[in-house]
């Protein structure tokens, strides 16, 4: 009896046995390393051993069978994802002597085969005949027996191959299967296959008896319900009316009192009936009550009596949103023409700006000052469209979408319905949410909207939609189409100094309890300029919170009475170090521009940093900057190689040396044409070796020939350029009009310089 050594494979859950293939994939380190050992050394021949429990995860090596499976692997494939896929041939049984542990978890194996005694070849055919009558009757009585398995045991006539063969296409448990890979004898097994086909048998026999009891039962219970109807008749003849009666009543007067259109009562008493027809028992009875209640609680034709009183809403928008004029006019203008034309349709008004600038609040204000109900949802990360358009009552937890939804809370048919988020919408496998927005938002198409839940055509022509958004190209086209645009720009640093006197102190004070809190605007100005940076003012907020919430514990817990008021110089001490880094710190350095970025976040400072050394003429861009602004550097570099000369530059310097741009912040994007004239203005200061005042910003977008052309966003790039305390910006010449429309305090803090040609910001600049 000879010996050898195969690794082993665990194989839980499924089991291998002779003559029979098995494809596994593999992404453990262990079983990897098994193939692999099998492969080079094992002339690819390995053990497969079926632990008795599955679920067990650290095995000792005294539990395990000592038979197993020897296979043979018959194709390797390394898969795209890192796994591997490997099938196994099963050869045959053999006997485990020592189980041998080897590195890490690896499990080795001392086999040698097993001696099995010959049978003659008259009981093997009496066996053989034997099994394939069960296996013909097991598969006339029981039907999930399949098929197959009259073809597949007929040409065989080798007991051994033949109960394998059988054992792999009974519905045998894990356990019972491990019990025939450790039984060698073949009678053995002849004789545990009959015993679980008869037991399969039996069971069938039993289930049947059953169905037919279960079906008796059923006719007992259709007898009950006749009687019990005629008994319900009994009841109301002598004026005992029972619960579900009265229940079924209260539903049927709600319908009467409801103020909606002929058609939608017809649905809803034809739900009602469905609901009273249906056995106590059903399934159906508690998903049908829920559809009942949806169809009575919504607005179908009840309307807050809108009031368009402009004083009214101009004072409240006033008294909730600071500045913001060009926006407020713009709503006011809207309802005047509203109020003087009575025309019902309504636009879809849209507010895009920065997180923080006041849109939902804004909303929530014009649904105040126009006395009608508010409503909102957000659909930011949604991408499944049954979120907007609802699930069919065919699915099992189904509801109504978000819609609908929406306005069962508003309990009026027209109120201000606000959706937040709108260009944060994703598309998923399950749907594009933002195509499934249109019928909703299309005035031509809402007033016969149909969720799929509420099955029947709901009127949202009336009500008043608001859309918010932070960033314009994230929505798509069709939908933009069908919105009215309004920007909400960030604020300047003293627009929120007198949101904080007259807005965000007030409120803190009163939801952490205190009377009054007083705190110098020099100080306001330092949290503002120093501790955040935002176009809104919700960091703003937090850190006046942050101070109160101080000055009440250190009340409370160590009896320090709360100062008087805040100065300048008490700041670090509530806050600790200044977050961030004033610009006009910074040195004057060579190849260093500033630059004005407009983001969905505001306006922004961009540094650029150019330097060269000797290469081959390379242009290496890093700090995360997408495709349009890589375009701009080129476009900036061919510029200056066209006019090196006029530049004075030297031509050997462009060619003979590789340019490195950096933009700092790498792990946030930068994108688009607006930093053309800085990317200029950073190169032509590296080789000429000139410093650019650090207190000098610039946009534009640069063209092969040196246009300066105007740009987007300027007033939130102005902002961003006080916040980081520049002075002086330089602007395309065609944006000049948009410095018109500029808050005052801008316009006195900065000084605008306009720009036509690039020579216009090199004589101005680099010039010598």
């Amino acid at each position: 009896m000879s010996k050898t050594t195969l690794p082993v494979i665990l194989l839980r859950g499924i089991v291998l046995l002779p003559n029979h293939y098995l494809k596994l994939e593999f992404d453990d380190d262990i079983n990897r390393c098994t193939v692999e050992l099998a492969m080079h050394f094992h002339n690819q021949y390995l053990l497969f051993i079926n632990p008795l429990d599955e679920l067990e995860e650290k095995l000792n090596r005294n539990d395990l069978p000592m038979i197993g499976i020897k296979a043979k692997i018959k194709s390797s494939i390394e898969l795209p994802n890192g796994k591997i896929r490997v099938e196994f041939k099963g050869l045959e049984r053999v006997l485990v002597h020592q189980y041998l542990s080897q590195e890490g978890d690896l499990l080795d194996a001392t086999v040698s085969n097993l001696l099995v005694e010959s049978i003659d070849e008259t009981i093997q055919l009496a066996l053989v005949t034997k099994l394939k009558k069960e296996i013909d009757k097991y598969i006339k009585l029981v039907p999930t027996a399949s098929n197959s398995l009259l073809s597949i045991v007929s040409d065989e006539y080798d007991i051994a191959l033949l109960t394998d063969k059988i054992v792999m296409h009974l519905g045998l448990t894990y356990k019972r299967k491990i019990e025939y890979v450790i039984c060698s004898d073949p009678l053995k097994r002849v004789e545990m296959i009959l015993t679980d086909i008869y037991r399969e048998e039996e069971i069938y026999l039993v289930e049947q008896k059953i169905d037919l009891k279960v079906k008796k039962e059923m006719d007992k219970k259709e007898i009950e319900y006749v009687l019990k109807e005629k008994l319900k008749c009994i009841q109301s003849e002598l004026g005992q009316i029972s619960l579900r009666d009265e229940e079924i009543d209260k539903l049927k007067h709600k319908v009467e009192l409801l103020n909606c259109r002929n058609k939608v009562k017809e649905k809803i008493n034809f739900e009602i009936n469905r609901y009273a027809s249906l056995p106590e028992t059903s399934p159906e009875l508690g998903m049908l009550r829920s559809y009942i209640d949806l169809l009575l609680q919504l607005p179908w034709d009840y309307k807050r009596i809108e009031e368009i009183d402009l004083n009214k809403v101009q004072a409240s928008l006033n008294s909730t949103h600071y500045g913001l004029d060009e926006v407020k006019r713009r709503i006011i203008e809207y309802l005047a023409v509203r109020k003087q034309t009575k025309i019902r349709s309504n636009p879809i008004l849209c507010f895009i700006g920065p997180p923080g600038c006041g849109k939902t609040t804004l909303a929530n204000s014009i649904a105040k000052s126009l006395n009608r109900s508010f409503v909102k949802i957000s659909v930011g990360g949604i991408s499944d469209e049954a979120e907007i358009r609802g699930h069919r009552k065919t699915y099992l937890g189904a509801t109504c979408g978000r819609i609908i939804d929406g306005m069962k809370r508003a309990k009026s048919s027209n109120p201000v319905f606000l959706i937040d988020e709108i260009d944060k919408i994703k598309v998923g496998v399950t749907g594009d949410p933002a195509s499934a927005l249109l019928e909703v938002l299309d005035s031509e198409q809402n007033n016969a909207f149909r969720d799929n839940y509420l099955d029947i055509e709901y009127d949202l022509s009336e009500v008043m939609f608001i859309l918010t958004a932070n960033d314009i190209n994230a929505i798509t086209q069709p939908l933009l189409d069908r919105l009215e645009v309004i920007y909400l720009p960030g604020y300047t640093d003293y627009e929120k100094l007198d949101m904080a006197n007259h807005y965000l102190i007030p409120s803190i004070c009163i939801q952490n309890g205190l009377e009054q809190f007083k705190i110098t605007d020099d100080a306001i100005l330092e949290i503002i300029r120093y501790y955040t940076k935002e176009a809104g003012v919700r960091e703003l907020t937090r850190q006046l919170s942050k101070i109160i919430r101080k000055l009440i514990t250190d009340n409370l817990l160590n009896h320090i009475e709360p100062k008087e008021r805040i100065y300048v110089e008490d700041i670090e001490f509530y806050l600790g170090k200044n977050h961030y880094i004033n610009v006009l710190n910074k040195p004057n350095l060579v190849g260093t521009v500033n630059a004005l970025a407009y983001t969905p976040f505001g306006g922004e400072v961009l540094t650029i940093e150019v330097n060269y050394y000797k290469g081959d003429g390379h242009l290496i861009l890093t700090g995360s900057l997408g495709e349009v602004m890589k375009e701009s550097a080129m476009i900036a570099l061919s510029y200056i190689k066209t006019n090196a000369k006029q530049f004075k530059i030297d031509y050997n310097l462009l060619t003979k040396n590789d340019i490195h741009i950096h933009i700092p912040s790498g792990a946030t994007l930068k994108d688009g044409p607006s930093a053309g004239a800085s990317l200029t203005t950073a190169l032509i200061s590296a080789f000429t070796e000139t410093k650019i005042d650090h207190k000098i910003a610039m946009t534009g977008e640069i063209t092969l020939h040196g246009e300066i052309l105007p740009v987007g966003g300027i007033k939130e790039k102005c902002i961003g350029a006080i916040r980081n305390r520049m002075n002086k910006i330089l602007i395309p010449k065609g944006n000049m009009k948009d410095i018109e429309s500029l808050p005052k305090e801008i316009k006195e803090q900065l000084n605008f310089i306009a720009i036509d040609n690039y020579q216009e910001i090199y004589d101005y600049l680099l010039k010598v």
